[in-house]
């Protein structure tokens, strides 16, 4: 096995079998913080428009995924099936952020290496509950939108950390609470139990995104919330989606004044 960083991040994106994609990422994060990687930049930056993923899902467009509802045992399948390709997505979304941005500090690389592994354990969670209920990580359709805007930030790091976790991600940390409620409403404990160990670690996740985004604007001289507000312009072309969930928001970094000012667009 290579001990060079780079070589064992690209190995580990482009791996299409998900639970080895688990087990790679799982030994690159040992063998980081074991100091047993190189990190030499040979220069050699891949474009991964399509990173490593099984023969199914098949990808549609969003409005083509199934209809996600508690309403029936298929509904539940379909929306633990939504939660499992997010996660899967996310192990290779962070394995991309340490593999693409290589100016940034080790501190960054250790970051994204444990959001990867978090995001693994997340995946096999709900993977593992989806085998219970006779379903399995490609038994239903998903889409492509968040390595979309992947591929969109991968020039700069600046815009990587303030697109992706801190809106797709952030995202997340609004509408889990209220999947928990209903899951939890309709007796399921273990779907519950999987959903909480997910949101208190994306919490963690999204503060790690808003860390870093904030360190680049310094070290830019860039106005924070100016240049956020600039790049939701930019990419989504509008507001943010809300309600936001202030808490978890702030407990990842976020300012008040700055919610303050996103929800007034909303």
């Amino acid at each position: 096995m290579s001990d060079l960083l780079y070589h064992r991040l690209f190995q580990a994106i482009m791996e299409h079998n998900p639970l080895q994609k688990c087990l790679l990422t799982d030994q690159l994060v040992d063998d980081w913080q074991s100091q047993k990687l190189q990190r030499t930049d040979d220069g050699c930056i891949e474009d991964i428009d399509v990173p490593g993923r099984p023969d199914f899902p098949l990808l549609v467009n969003p409005r083509q995924v199934p209809r996600r509802s508690l309403a029936s045992e298929q509904g539940k399948k379909i929306l633990l099936h939504s939660f499992a390709h997010i996660e899967f997505n996310a192990i290779n979304l962070a394995l991309d952020a340490a593999y693409r941005f290589r100016n940034m500090p080790d501190d960054y690389v250790t970051d994204w290496l444990q959001v990867a592994s978090e995001e693994a354990r997340h995946f096999l969670l709900v993977n593992d509950y989806l085998e219970e209920l006779q379903a399995s990580y490609g038994s239903f359709e998903a889409h492509n939108g968040l390595w979309d805007m992947v591929c969109r930030t991968r020039h700069d790091v600046l815009h990587r950390m303030a697109l992706v976790p801190r809106v797709m991600e952030a995202r997340g940390l609004d509408v889990t609470p209220g999947l928990i409620e209903k899951f939890s409403s309709a007796g399921d404990k273990r779907a519950v139990e999987i959903l909480g160990i997910i949101y208190q670690d994306e919490i963690g996740h999204v503060a790690i995104g808003n860390r870093w985004y904030h360190f680049c604007c310094e070290q830019r001289e860039l106005n924070a919330q100016t240049t956020f507000q600039q790049l939701i312009n930019e990419y989504i072309g509008g507001n943010l989606r809300g309600p936001f969930n202030r808490p978890a928001r702030i407990a990842a970094g976020f300012e008040d004044d700055e919610l303050n000012i996103l929800e007034s667009c909303l």
